[in-house]
């Protein structure tokens, strides 16, 4: 048994970030966030002091969870850079401890963007549990200890790259994602290593994902987001963010105009999105007051 011990680089908080972050690979309850990766089961919790103590059979694993949690990824320029800002300087003082949970795997990622276009999030994330879950079981009996379980299902390894270039677009239709997007899901994986993604800078990244056809700003934002860690490109195009800038203009606007909306951040577009997404949820954002209700 490996335990780590971490203390976050700047303000964080578990309980935050992993509020909704729970889906075929992990969860959390009760303050214990439980993962699946690498093989193995990896579990981390947050003491009174801050400290993040994670804990598996191997280390691979727990420093896995690690950089799936974003210990390290210290966002204490962005909070202080957005202390003023008539948009989310409430938001960012009430919610300074969440940062975006990251997926174990880009593959995820990716599967997530492409089941996310267009439609709500809880729609999006069933789809993603079956796609998930339907793949593994293609690909043969994973051994899960018995205690890690979700609701009553065992918790998934992450997919690869190799596991989604295998699926057949005819068989993510009948899982229930739209056949066009699950044939630029498959074409991409079989075209490319998606891992190798972290040895490419954002800007090529977002190149070489908008150029799949089926693809475009909001699927590069959540693959870099969440498969990459990185904060410079936004969500553009986000559901949640037409909504907030429809409120905030007054008219019906489109997905590109989210892209002025973040441009202010620079490169901290993608931790804005979370931002103000989640303080727009929270009602942290301050609106029109005509146009609020």
């Amino acid at each position: 048994m490996v335990e780590i011990a971490v203390r976050p680089r700047g303000p964080y908080s578990l309980a935050l970030s992993m509020r909704l972050a729970g889906d075929a690979t992990r969860r959390i309850r009760e303050g214990l966030v439980t993962a699946r990766c690498c093989g193995t089961v990896a579990r981390a919790w947050q003491s009174p002091d801050g400290t993040v103590t994670i804990r598996s059979d191997f280390i691979a694993a727990a420093e896995k969870l690690r950089w799936t949690l974003a210990l390290d990824a210290d966002h204490s320029e962005f909070l202080r850079l957005v202390a003023d800002d008539p948009l989310l300087g409430r938001a960012a003082k009430h919610l300074r401890g969440l940062r975006p949970v990251r997926t174990a795997t880009v593959a995820q990622a990716l599967l997530r963007a492409v089941c996310g276009q267009l439609i709500d999030a809880k729609t999006a994330r069933s789809i993603e549990r079956r796609v998930i879950r339907a793949l593994e079981r293609r690909d043969g009996p994973v051994t899960v200890p018995a205690t890690v379980t979700e609701g009553s299902r065992a918790l998934a390894e992450p997919p690869t790259t190799a596991t989604l270039g295998a699926a057949a677009p005819f068989e993510l239709r009948r899982l229930g994602l739209h056949e066009r997007r699950g044939a630029a899901l498959v074409r991409l994986c079989r075209s490319l290593e998606l891992e190798r993604l972290h040895d490419l800078p954002t800007d090529a990244v977002v190149r070489r994902i908008e150029r799949e056809r089926g693809l475009g700003p909001w699927s590069a934002g959540v693959v870099c987001l969440e498969g990459l860690g990185r904060f410079e490109h936004g969500l553009v195009g986000d559901l949640g963010l037409v909504k907030l800038l429809r409120a905030l203009r007054g008219r019906p606007v489109e997905g590109w105009e989210t892209a002025e909306l973040l441009e202010p951040y620079g490169e901290w577009a993608g931790l804005a999105s979370v931002y103000l997404l989640s303080g727009y949820s929270r009602g942290l954002i301050p609106l029109p007051t005509a146009r609020a209700a």
